[in-house]
């Protein structure tokens, strides 16, 4: 099932845990938009996926940061985050961020990068920076923003996976990840940085 006119309607948003520590300004972006996720959370709501915006940079940057924390417990420099994020942003060549909206808030966020694959001659959509806002968490953003990424795939009509790497303990993501269809693979991911 895809959105229609890139909107998918959103679920109940319930208050969980809060966001702590300060990550170059991250947290207290990410709580301000706390109090305004929080509030509604007794009514419905209306969640809008769409491709990220130049303006929206900064917070992406900051939820990279807070993603890097949570899950690496690593502390990115906030000035080479935001100077790739607005690189990706000015290049589509190099990917696309896609948002979850939450009356008119931020709340989740994912990255699209392509590898081509000769084998299957088609890309390969790889899933990046992941990130769902706390109090947003366990309200299926992450599935409707999966969602929405699949119609995408389907009109392009050249994508032949999607594909993404999870921290190997961190085992809620990876039940999210097979709960919208993902299987683990059998490959194992080598890095060297230079």
């Amino acid at each position: 099932m895809h959105a229609p006119a890139d909107v998918c309607p959103g679920p109940w948003l319930a208050a969980s845990s809060r966001v702590s520590g300060d990550f170059g300004g991250a947290a207290k972006v990410v709580n301000t938009i706390a109090k305004t996720v929080l509030p509604l959370h007794h009514r419905r709501i209306k969640t809008t996926i769409r491709t990220a915006r130049t303006r929206e940079t900064t917070i992406i940057a900051k939820f990279n940061a807070q993603l890097a924390w949570e899950t690496e417990h690593r502390r990115l420099p906030m000035g080479r985050v935001t100077a790739g994020v607005k690189a990706l942003l000015a290049d589509p060549a190099k990917g696309t961020y896609y948002v979850a909206e939450v009356e008119g808030t931020i709340a989740g966020q994912l990255l699209i990068t392509y590898e081509w694959s000769d084998w299957r001659h088609g890309w390969f959509w790889w899933i990046q920076s992941v990130y769902i806002l706390p109090e947003a968490r366990g309200q299926s953003i992450y599935s409707r923003l999966y969602e929405f990424v699949k119609g995408k795939a389907a009109e392009a009509g050249n994508v032949c996976g999607f594909r993404l790497y999870v921290e190997n303990d961190n085992y809620h993501a990876q039940k999210v990840y097979e709960k919208v269809g993902m299987e683990a693979s059998h490959y194992l991911m080598y890095e060297e940085n230079v």
